[in-house]
């Protein structure tokens, strides 16, 4: 192995040992006492019933974790990367295309080992605890959308990749950074009416009681509101959500039917404060800067190992190409990556609190908030004390608790 097996190896050993033990102590941390805080909320059995679903989904994470370990490890110490790579050149397809047959096959590999596992999560896990709700029939055409989705979206993006790379030399990491720059801001404007309805329904909420409070609030805050959708999110899952989406003059706020089901109209006026929060307070276009800073570093480090024969060595590829050196450098960069997503969780976090305190400080009723988390913890069997070392490198939210004390103050 050379230096750069070596490396690759090893961050990937730390990281698996840094989950296994990160795992280990979130176990350890979990108490037989309910939190005073949330006394009315879960009685005994609910509570124990949450520490159960951490447990088995602690537990299903490690399985799934060491097998996929197991699979990458099989698969590059015996040579599949280089095999692949020279099976696909014997087609003779041309730059572009090889590099999609070899990134579509590698695609549709984890896809199987994942949809396994998917189908466990879903169907047992998920099942056993009360959450799933989707037939098998829903599940099976929903794969088959995102597999449509993923080839409409992701073979062109791609395709610009290879070609850019593959012809437009130095500069290639720019023209690349500059057009998937483009296409994100694209996909995050159409994706509201385009997109997100081929898997869900989106129902303008009727006119009503809710409606005119969330509105009125909303023109109390200057935030201007087109249009408020209610989600069928029950025909998959009995969990909660809400989010913000829209640009300029075309917000909008999606509800999830078993929100608005289970919250009261102050509690509901709460959760859209709180989106309102993250707008108001910049914190989307925060990200987004960030995240198109993030994908430039990328593609220009990216740019300084294309064709690296020792890079490619490292994998068993006799002869480096673009296509190779992409999936290459992606596990060479994963330190990094996982580096950056912590400083993310940690900006994340601290903008979470900001929108609670801004629902708070706009709607006067901070209680309503505090009721919403609490309930949401309930009814999603949230971990209510995890351990320290779990929030810092994985939630990009507070604790329910954490929060809760914040808005007491």
């Amino acid at each position: 192995m050379n230096n750069y097996a070596v490396f690759i190896l090893s961050t990937m050993l730390l990281a698996y040992l840094l989950d296994i033990v990160t795992t280990i102590l979130n176990l350890r941390a979990l108490r037989p006492e309910l939190p005073k805080e949330f006394a009315g909320v879960y009685d005994a059995d609910k509570y124990s019933k949450s520490q159960e679903y951490t447990r088995v989904r602690s537990r299903f994470g490690i399985v799934t974790g060491t097998f996929d370990l197991v699979v990458m490890l099989a698969f590059w110490f015996l040579g599949g990367f280089g095999f692949l790579d020279t099976l696909v050149r014997s087609w003779s397809l041309g730059a572009v295309a090889s590099g999609l047959a070899y990134m579509g096959i590698l695609i549709s590999l984890s896809s199987l080992i994942s949809m396994t596992f998917g189908i466990y999560s879903t169907f047992v896990i998920e099942e056993r605890f009360g959450f799933n709700k989707t037939t098998v029939s829903t599940f099976i055409i929903d794969k088959i959308k995102g597999l449509a989705l993923g080839v409409v979206i992701g073979v062109p993006v791609m395709s610009g990749i290879l070609w850019f790379f593959e012809t437009t030399g130095d500069a290639a990491w720019l023209y690349c950074w500059g057009a998937v720059t483009l296409f994100t801001l694209i996909l995050q404007w159409i994706a509201p009416t385009w997109i997100m309805p081929i898997f869900n329904k989106f129902t303008p909420l009727e006119d009503g009681e809710l409606r005119s409070a969330l509105l009125g609030y909303a023109a109390k805050v200057d935030f201007p509101l087109t249009g408020i959708y209610v989600i069928d999110g029950s025909k998959r899952s009995s969990r909660s959500n809400a989010f913000f989406t829209g640009f300029g003059k075309n917000k909008r706020i999606a509800l999830y039917d078993t929100l608005i089901q289970n919250h009261t109209i102050e509690e509901l006026i709460a959760v859209l404060a709180h989106e309102v929060g993250h707008y108001k307070r910049k914190h989307i276009f925060q990200g987004m800067v960030l995240g198109f800073l993030q994908t430039g570093v990328m593609f220009y480090v990216l740019s300084l190992f294309l064709h690296n024969s020792e890079l490619s060595a490292a994998f068993y590829v006799t002869t480096p190409s673009v296509h190779t050196s992409l999936i290459f450098f992606m596990m060479l960069y994963s330190p990094i990556s996982t580096l950056i997503g912590i400083g993310m969780n940690i900006m994340s976090r601290k903008n979470e609190y900001e929108a609670d305190n801004f629902a708070a400080t706009t709607t006067g009723n901070p209680n309503a908030m505090i009721a919403t988390l609490k309930k949401l913890s309930a009814d999603n069997l949230s971990n209510l004390t995890p351990h320290a070392l779990t929030v810092f490198l994985n939630y990009s939210h507070p604790t329910a608790l954490q929060r809760i004390v914040e808005l007491r103050k």
